[in-house]
């Protein structure tokens, strides 16, 4: 009877156990994943994104962007935002660029 007793209080606890870590892990992945995935619209930015057209360069769309103001400025704070090494951007590539 008391081996009995003992197998059920072992299946018992490593059942407990096992659920606990089940549990820890979920967590874990949880709060990890609210962190990376906010909401689009909870944080506002002073940023947009656009994507290059065939012909653009970072000049042509820092002029759009700067709205009479000095484009090089703006070319550089595309540059920083986006880390490009050089002001050489081909088509189809997505970049952050200060709102209008």
């Amino acid at each position: 009877m008391k081996a009995r007793q003992a197998k059920r209080l072992a299946r018992s606890v490593s059942t407990l156990s096992l659920l606990v870590v089940i549990g820890a892990g979920f967590s874990t992945i949880s709060a990890a994943s609210d962190e990376t995935t906010k909401p689009a619209g909870s944080v506002k930015s002073n940023y947009v994104q656009v994507v290059v057209t065939p012909g653009e360069t970072l000049w042509s769309i820092a002029q759009l962007v700067a709205d009479g103001g000095n484009v090089s400025e703006v070319v550089a704070q595309i540059v920083e935002i986006n880390q490009l090494s050089t002001a050489d951007v081909s088509a189809g590539t997505k970049l952050l660029v200060p709102a209008l």
